[in-house]
Parts: structure tokens; sequence; C-alpha cells
């Protein structure tokens, strides 16, 4: 199970002139099933996405460390030195900034482009296989506290969002990337 995930400031989804999923900030996730994929595999993704600390703490403390060879003040970990960000770090989960997500399916992330010029689908999940797995994704990521606007399975759709930062993380379930 493959994911695009986008922290928004907002982000919305139509299906001809209806707007049938929308949210303020938080994340848009575009979802793509594989034929291998399985129960554990949304239980994990919901997780893994629910779970990504890339929102903005107030102290512009990166939290990230590196090796001290050039003077920088010590972190908490002898020999190595705290970076400053002064926008803030990304530390925080999406619960805690009260994001939300919008979650589309989208089947193309399966697509494999590595030979011709047309991409061959024959990863992605047949639709029933797909609906069901997108539907586990969906219920789990709520069953987490979040929540959670959708696309409709299947259908053509527009997608506007406004990606903040830009931050846009890819995730796959058998940890391909």
């Amino acid at each position: 199970m493959r994911a695009v995930v986008q922290r928004v400031t907002r982000a919305a989804v139509r299906v001809g002139d209806a707007e049938v999923g929308a949210i303020g900030r938080g994340f848009l996730v575009l979802l793509g099933v594989a034929v291998a994929d399985t129960a554990q595999d949304a239980a994990w993704l919901a997780e893994k996405v629910v779970g990504l600390r890339v929102f903005p703490d107030a102290t512009g403390d990166w939290g990230q460390r590196s090796s001290v060879r050039d003077g920088a003040p010590m972190g908490p970990v002898t020999g190595f030195a705290r970076h400053r960000n002064p926008t803030g770090a990304m530390n925080v989960p999406l619960l805690e900034v009260g994001g939300a997500l919008l979650v589309v399916s989208q089947f193309t992330l399966q697509g494999d482009c590595r030979k011709g010029r047309r991409p061959s689908f024959v990863d992605a999940a047949p639709p029933g296989q797909a609906e069901a797995l997108y539907e586990e994704f969906v219920a789990r990521a709520r069953a987490l506290g979040v929540t959670v606007a959708t696309g409709v399975f299947r259908a053509h759709m527009e997608v506007e969002l406004v990606n903040d930062g830009p931050v846009t993380l890819l995730l796959d379930s058998t940890r391909a990337f």
C-alpha cells in the first residue's frame, strides 16, 4: 500500500460539481492499494500517517542531531549538536495540532513506468479488494481519533490543496522506499 502524504493548510475533493470532502489543516493522503496488500498493511500505514511528526513546534528546535566538529552547542546526547530552526521544527503529530485527513484513492500510485511509455497497473489491486482496504485504512485512522474526509472510490475527482511547507512524503507498507 502506497501513500503520498502532503501537509496542507486546506484541501478539498470534488466529483462533478459537488464537493465531497474537505479539510483544513492536516494531511491530504493519496492512497494506492496493491494486489499483495492486506488489512495489516492498511493498519500499519494508518498508524504511520497519523503518527508522523511533521508539524512545527513552538521551540524552533529541529530535534535532529549531528556530529559536533564545529563548536556548536551540545545537545542532551554527548557528542551531538542541536540544530535550530527559527520557523519551528517538524516535531508535532497530526492529533496534537487538531489536524484532519483527506483520503483519496489513487490506483495510479501502483503504476510501473520502468518499461515503455505507458504505465503498467498489474500491481494495482482490483476494485473490490482496493475499496475494502481503502475503507480499512480510513476506519483505522478514525479509530486513532482523527477526523477523516474522503473522496469517492472509483470516481473521477478534482483534488485541490494548499501544500504547507511544502511537505510531501512517500510511504510504502512494504518499506520499498
